[in-house]
């Protein structure tokens, strides 16, 4: 619908997609500002000039000053190539908030005026993508929706909302509102056990050559999956830990609930699981599990995990 619009060149001034926190709303507004501002190399490194983002911030050291969501760009930046699919927790970790409020000023609203108010740099269309425009306070929301009336000639908004209902009515009845779906469960599940399954079995292979450096990348890529998919692998390597123990003592079809794919990385690596290392493994994984729920930083958790994996996968 979309590319239909762009393409017959009626693309709407302000579009709100809706729908809860991963159901790729952010990612595809993100890819449509990207459509119309040509595909470039700098609209794909999100630092085209005519790209403006606005997202939940705080003020700094608890500042009088204004802070604006260009104080935060970088963060902002580095998140989206690292993981797309994030919600509120991720980006407060990111952008260091720790306990603080976040929300979007009034301050953000004229310094976005003030943006649109200058000629696209590119002669194209001047785009803003406002992520969780219900974080508005009423300042700006009022001042965006004065936008919002008189929009600036080839602008569009793409809004981002999670939860529509909080938004102003005022602005909702000026956007053209598209509602995302989440995926069925079952898809989610098949997606991350797929998932889960590549990164155990990679750090078991990296750990046992002692691959430091890519050990440390693997480290990264977890910590960008989210705070409850962490968790989730955690579990899941678990039970792969405690199917690979299992499976050592004959009777697999009987004792173990492997899938084939599991089942078949089992042959080769359980021997490597036994008495001398399950234990070990086990209390490990348990208090990374402890750590990620005590909101720790995930790549230094997962870093840690993965050295300790070194020794405890060649004590066999």
């Amino acid at each position: 619908m979309l590319q239909g619009a762009l393409q017959q060149d009626k693309v709407p001034h302000a579009i709100m997609l809706t729908g809860p926190e991963g159901c790729g709303a952010l990612p595809l507004a993100i890819a449509f500002a990207q459509e119309l501002l040509g595909r470039v190399p700098m609209a794909e490194q999100l630092q085209h000039p005519d790209l403006h983002f606005v997202f939940p911030i705080y003020k700094k050291n608890g500042s009088a000053k204004p802070t604006y969501c260009d104080d935060f760009i970088g963060q902002w930046r580095g998140l989206c190539e690292q993981q797309i699919y994030f919600g509120m927790e991720e980006w407060m970790e990111a952008c260091g908030a720790e306990n603080q409020q976040l929300q979007i000023y009034g301050d953000e609203s004229d310094m976005l005026t003030k943006k649109l108010s200058l000629k696209s740099s590119q002669g194209g269309y001047k785009v803003v993508v406002m992520w969780l425009p219900e974080k508005m306070n009423a300042t700006a929301a009022n001042k965006l929706l004065k936008l919002l009336e008189e929009p600036p000639a080839m602008t569009v908004f793409l809004l981002v909302s999670e939860q529509p209902q909080l938004v102003l009515q005022t602005i909702r009845s000026r956007t053209q509102i598209i509602e995302l779906t989440p995926l069925q469960e079952r898809t989610i599940e098949h997606s991350d056990t797929s998932l889960f399954f590549d990164l155990f079995v990679t750090l078991m292979r990296l750990s046992y050559a002692r691959k430091v450096k890519e050990m440390k990348l693997w480290s990264e890529k977890l910590a960008g999956i989210g705070r409850e998919r962490q968790k989730s692998f955690l579990l899941y390597a678990q039970r792969m830990i405690r199917e690979n123990f299992i499976y050592n003592f004959g009777q697999a079809a009987e004792l173990n609930s492997m899938n084939e794919e599991e089942a078949q990385f089992a042959v080769k690596f359980a021997p490597f699981i036994n008495e001398r290392n399950v234990i070990g493994i086990m209390d490990e994984l348990s208090a990374a599990q402890r750590d990620i729920e005590a909101n720790a930083s995930a790549r230094i958790v997962f870093f840690d995990f993965a050295l300790k994996m070194i020794v405890l996968i060649k004590n066999r």
